[in-house]
């Protein structure tokens, strides 16, 4: 091992805002000394979200603008609809459903574009 996972970073045109919107999501506390570098940390994971003024959107599932990397979400069977409702109410957009629940995940876009994924547990 050469070293650990110190966070995952997400560039955005709105640090501060896409870091609430998953500390909604995911949970966690949101740490900031400005707006250009913010961490969302969940008891030693950290989720961070750094600005880009030029940041181009991943456009599902256009192969010209991949979606880079996404996050999956894990979310008990029972509570998708519910989950899904609220991501929304967030600023998700659904991209993709479950195909009448043919599948066990959702794909969505977080506010500034980057997907991710509802998964069934």
């Amino acid at each position: 091992m050469i070293g650990t996972l110190g966070a995952v970073v997400l560039d955005c045109p709105d640090p501060r805002a896409l870091a609430s919107f998953y500390a909604e999501l995911v949970g966690g506390t949101i740490e900031a000394e400005d707006d250009t570098w913010i961490d969302l940390n969940r008891d030693g994971q950290r989720l961070s979200f750094q600005l880009a003024s030029d940041h181009r959107a991943p456009a599902w599932p256009n192969p010209e603008r991949p979606q880079q990397f996404h996050l999956d979400i894990a979310v008990p069977r029972a509570e998708m609809d519910a989950a899904e409702k609220r991501v929304l109410e967030l600023g998700a957009t659904l991209l993709e459903g479950d195909l009448d629940g043919a599948r066990n995940w959702r794909v969505y876009a977080d506010p500034a574009g980057h997907p991710f994924c509802l998964c069934a547990c």
